[in-house]
Formats: C-alpha cells, sequence, structure tokens
C-alpha cells in the first residue's frame, strides 16, 4: 500500500513538473536561459566523456568532484534552485514525509540538469569499457547511485542552508561559505597556481576518490581490477548515503512545513521622537534583524575580503588595498531592490504625509552605517599590510566615491525598477526563495555591479593623475550621488508611492507582462541569442581582463601574470590590451541592454495591450 501511494505520488509530482517546464518555455526570457544553460551543460559534459575516453582518470575523478560540487553550491546562488513545486503546496494531503520526499526527489530528476548530469556520468560507462566488460556493467548502477546522490545533496544542501538562515549564527556561516565559494569562482585560479606549483595533483585526485563523488569511479575501477570487496563497499555506499540523505531530507522537510518561526526574542520598541530618527532606527534594525538582510550584508564584506586575500597563495599583496572597494559594490548590486523587499509593508510609508524623504534618506543613512566604517577599516589594515604606498591615495579617493555612489543607486534603482518579491511574513521555509522574479532581480544585481563599480570614475581618474587630490573629488562626488539619486528617488516614490504598493502586492498585470515581453517575440532569434549571451558573458573581459590587470598595474605589482592577457604584453601595449578589453566588455553590455530595452520600448502592439487593459 505505501509502495503503492509512492509511486502514484511520484508519478503525480512528475506529471506537474513536465507541465510547470513545459509552461516555463513559453515565456522567452526562461527559455533563453534554459536553452543557454543546457548548451553549457552539454559542453562540459562532452568534455567529461573525452576525459574519459582519453583515459585520464586522475582528473576524471576530480572532474566528478566540480560536478558534484556545483549540483551542491549551484541552487546556492540561485534562489535556491528549481522550487517548481514547493513542499507547502502539499501540507494540507495525507502524506508522509517519507512519501513526499520520495515523490519530489522523483519530481527533481524529471529537469535538463540531471539529464545533462546524467550523460556526464556516461563517462563511467566508457571507463568501464576500457577496462573490462564487468567494468562497464558495474558501471551503469554505479552512475545511477551516483546521479540519486548528486541531486540528493543539492536537495539536502538547500534545506540545511534554510536552516541555517533561520539563525543569526547560522546566517553568518552560511554567508561565510556562499562568499568563499563566488571569490573562489573568480580569484580561484591564484589558489590552483599554488596548488600546481607545490605539485600535489596527485593529493588532490586521491581526496576526490574518497569523496562520495568518487565512490562510482571508485566501483568501477574496482570491477576492471577484479577487487570485489572495493567494488561492493563502493555501491553499497552510495546506497547508503542516498538513504541517509533522503531520510534527513525528509525531517528537514518536516521541520520546514511545520516549525513555528515566530520571532521569540523581545523586541526592544522605537524610542525616536521624529520622523526621521523613527525612519532611520527602522532601517537599521533592518540590517540586524532581517535575517536576509544580515546575510547580505556578511556575504558582501566576505567576499571583498576572500576575493583580494586569494591572490596571497601566490604571493600577489596588490590586491589587498581594494578590499573594501570590492566590499562596497558588492553590496550595493546585494541591495538593489531594498523597497522590492518591502512588499506590503510598504504601505505604513505611503500612506503617511511626508514620509517618503525621510524613508529615502533613512535607507542611505543605514547604508552607510552598515558599510562605511567597516569597509574603511578593512581597505586602512590591509592597505597598510600591503606595503603598496602608491595605493594610499587610489583607494581612499575611490572608497567614498563608491559608498555616495551605492548610497544612491540602491534607492534610485529599488524604485524605478522594483521587483516584486515573498513578503517576510509569507517567506517559504527555503528563505533563499524570494519569489518567481528571481532571473529579473539578477538582472539588476548585474547592472548594479556595473554602475556602482563606474560611479567612482572621476575619483579614480582625478587620483591616477594627481595623487591625493583625488580624495576631496571622490568625497565630493559620493556626496553628489547620496543627494540627487535620494532627491530623484523621493520624488518618485512621492508620486508613484500608490502604484509601486499595487505593484509589490499584486505583480505585474497581464497587460503589463504583454508589454514588457511583445517587442522580444520580434526580434530575430540570433539578435535575441547574442543579447543574452552579450549579458551574461560581458563581465569576463571587463573584471578579469581590464579591471584586475587595470588594478595590477597600478599598484606597480606584476608579479604574477596567470590568466591576465594584458599582463603577457611588452609596454605600452599592455594598456592597449586593457582598455580594449573593457571597452569590449562595456560593449557587450551596452548591446544586450539596448536591445531588450529597444524591443520592449518600440514593441509592436504594447500600446494596444496596454490601452485594452
Amino acid at each position: 500500500m505505501a509502495l503503492a501511494l509512492t509511486y502514484e505520488t511520484s508519478r503525480t509530482l512528475v506529471r506537474m513538473r513536465l507541465a510547470s517546464f513545459r509552461h516555463a518555455l513559453r515565456d522567452q526570457l526562461r527559455r533563453s536561459w534554459i536553452i543557454t544553460g543546457a548548451f553549457i551543460g552539454l559542453v562540459l559534459a562532452g568534455g567529461t566523456i573525452w576525459l574519459a575516453a582519453r583515459g585520464e582518470q586522475d582528473v576524471l575523478v576530480v572532474v566528478l568532484a566540480l560536478w558534484m560540487l556545483g549540483w551542491v553550491v549551484g541552487p546556492l546562488f540561485a534562489g535556491g534552485g528549481d522550487e517548481t513545486l514547493k513542499p507547502e503546496y502539499f501540507t494540507m494531503l495525507p502524506l508522509s514525509p517519507r512519501t513526499l520526499s520520495s515523490g519530489l526527489l522523483v519530481a527533481a530528476l524529471a529537469g535538463v540538469a540531471p539529464v545533462i548530469s546524467l550523460i556526464a556520468l556516461v563517462s563511467l560507462v566508457i571507463l568501464g569499457g576500457q577496462l573490462s566488460i564487468v567494468a562497464a556493467l558495474v558501471a551503469v548502477p554505479a552512475l545511477l547511485l551516483q546521479l540519486f546522490c548528486f541531486v540528493l545533496a543539492s536537495r539536502l544542501a538547500v534545506a540545511v542552508y534554510g536552516v541555517l538562515l533561520q539563525a543569526r549564527a547560522g546566517a553568518v556561516i552560511a554567508a561565510l561559505v556562499n562568499a568563499f565559494i563566488l571569490a573562489f569562482a573568480a580569484q580561484g585560479w591564484a589558489l590552483i597556481a599554488a596548488f600546481v606549483s607545490t605539485d600535489v595533483q596527485g593529493t588532490i585526485a586521491k581526496a576526490a576518490r574518497f569523496a562520495p563523488s568518487g565512490w562510482g569511479f571508485t566501483a568501477v575501477e574496482a570491477a576492471g581490477r577484479g577487487d570485489w570487496l572495493q567494488l561492493l563497499a563502493a555501491l553499497a555506499g552510495l546506497a547508503v548515503l542516498a538513504l541517509v540523505m533522503l531520510l534527513v531530507w525528509s525531517a528537514l522537510l518536516v521541520r520546514r512545513t511545520t516549525a513555528n518561526r515566530a520571532g521569540r526574542t523581545p523586541r526592544r520598541q522605537l524610542t525616536a521622537s521624529t520622523a526621521t530618527g523613527a525612519a532611520a532606527a527602522k532601517e537599521l534594525r533592518s540590517w540586524t534583524r532581517d535575517l536576509l538582510y544580515g546575510h547580505r550584508a556578511v556575504f558582501a564584506i566576505a567576499y571583498g575580503l576572500f576575493f583580494c586575500l586569494m591572490p596571497l597563495a601566490i604571493g600577489l599583496k596588490s590586491m589587498l588595498p581594494w578590499a573594501g572597494p570590492a566590499a562596497v559594490i558588492m553590496a550595493g548590486s546585494m541591495s538593489c531592490n531594498l523597497y522590492g523587499a518591502d512588499g506590503t509593508a510598504l504601505w505604513t510609508t505611503v500612506m503617511t504625509p511626508g514620509a517618503s524623504r525621510p524613508d529615502v534618506r533613512a535607507r542611505q543613512r543605514a547604508f552607510l552605517l552598515a558599510f562605511g566604517p567597516v569597509t574603511l577599516a578593512i581597505t586602512v589594515v590591509l592597505t597598510w599590510w600591503s606595503g603598496v604606498a602608491s595605493a594610499w591615495p587610489l583607494v581612499l579617493s575611490v572608497l567614498p566615491a563608491l559608498l555616495g555612489g551605492a548610497a544612491g543607486l540602491i534607492v534610485a534603482c529599488s524604485v524605478y525598477s522594483a521587483v516584486p518579491t515573498t513578503d517576510a511574513h509569507k517567506r517559504s521555509g527555503n528563505p533563499l526563495n524570494t519569489g518567481e522574479n528571481e532571473g529579473e532581480t539578477m538582472g539588476i544585481v548585474y547592472v548594479m555591479l556595473v554602475a556602482v563599480a563606474t560611479s567612482c570614475a572621476p575619483a579614480l581618474i582625478v587620483a591616477l593623475y594627481t595623487g591625493w587630490w583625488g580624495v576631496p573629488v571622490g568625497l565630493l562626488s559620493g556626496a553628489l550621488f547620496w543627494w540627487y539619486f535620494g532627491r530623484v528617488t523621493a520624488r518618485r516614490l512621492e508620486q508613484k508611492g500608490p502604484e509601486l504598493l499595487t505593484l509589490l502586492r499584486h505583480g505585474r498585470s497581464p497587460a503589463e507582462q504583454a508589454k514588457k515581453t511583445a517587442g522580444l517575440d520580434a526580434l530575430p532569434k540570433w539578435r535575441r541569442t547574442l543579447a543574452g549571451f552579450c549579458l551574461g558573458f560581458g563581465a569576463i573581459p571587463l573584471i578579469p581582463q581590464s579591471v584586475v590587470p587595470l588594478v595590477i598595474k597600478l599598484t606597480g605589482s606584476n608579479s604574477s601574470k596567470s590568466w591576465f592577457l594584458a599582463l603577457y604584453q611588452e609596454g605600452a601595449w599592455q594598456w592597449v590590451v586593457i582598455v580594449l578589453m573593457g571597452a569590449l566588455g562595456l560593449s557587450m553590455y551596452a548591446f544586450g541592454g539596448l536591445t531588450y530595452y529597444y524591443a520592449r520600448k518600440h514593441a509592436p502592439g504594447a500600446s494596444v495591450a496596454v490601452g485594452a487593459a
């Protein structure tokens, strides 16, 4: 009876998952992201199979570990992964936790990512075929068990991460892990170069064999040499691991759908006597009490530190002074949807006469208080540690410009381009998932990364040519950004507050959705694909091939050429390559952004759709 119920539940959830996937393919933007991701995944899977065909066993086992790592950390950067079927939807059904978790697991296998991972794991069959027929046969159950472990590890990581985010200490730990992983994706070359130079490749391969991601590989190798005890141990280990993860995930699903997340700690009341003081106190409490706010703050600061500390592995200290500015840029991008995160709570501001200006200024001051002192301390300490005297006027000019620019841009962006998210009191047991507009939010995050970074351009240029005169320019430009964008944002909020509240409460109407997407379908397919590619990969020539070599040149350190193309040139050609790469990255962003902008602005039938509404 229990097996029959589990089968029927799994069958129903798979049908629901596939129906949702077909619906997602109707949306042009989501379809382009799915196709792009599938193409990149297939390329990586093909590379994995190629390694197996060449017999690169040590490299293959490390690559399999990276596949499992991708399953674990990937959803943490994508709003908790695909939660089309949320466990909260099924709380009223008479299903046991084990039945529900089994059904959700089977449904999770009905997607693009598991199919691509299955193709990559075919490398085990190819490896087994090179060893013996028995090894090739053993590879089939090994790859299936390995795939189950991949998917279960992903779901379990999201569940554990959600539990951590519901406690203050856990949110900090989760932010540190997240920041390290993202910084490693950008600066991991330094650690890899250090490992290669110390000849530890063999050690890494041995460690990958002992990791769960290598147990299927170990089973195939053992079958090839006739070691039946190790073969059975590896397969049994995968089966037991999958069962344990399923049981733990089931327990966490019960906690997620039944736990009472209401605050139990007594809260000190506001004692402010003025509207400005009350708004400021409220915003500061948001940064210290809302766990997602705190998580993002710790993440931004930790990312700046990890990003600039990792090159120390190869003795490169020239990045150290820029940890503070990097943290500010990341903090500004992560705070791009402040008003969108308010949800329906915005009505308290809209319904209070004259509250718009104090509220906007309070949010700006709270941002400066949350990130200003700590980033200044990081900048001073790490610049002193680096011993790069020429970096002092540069970083002290750039930092105030970035702080003011970020404080102005975050409020303007969050009012002019607010993205509806789930209200704080309606968040699911997965705090990473804040609504159905994760893709739109991430697009604004990327735009804000570039916008905040370019806000320091005047101060940086003056500092490069005149030294310490860049400091007053940085202070002045930061103050102007803070004042001007705060002023226009307050005016916009005063005029369009009710419309913004309606957007955050109900989301976009069908007419607005039609206006938003009407022009995209009229574009040629090649132009849409090229625009998506430019927006997705414009950061590669801009950041690692232009900004980072620029910093290395400005601080006078050429100790490591690594994969920086400009540093392999001679003399003035280094500056030429830096400029060309920067221009290429900005041009890619400009082409992609303008393509989508003009497609929506001149969408055929957009005015008709709006008029019909």
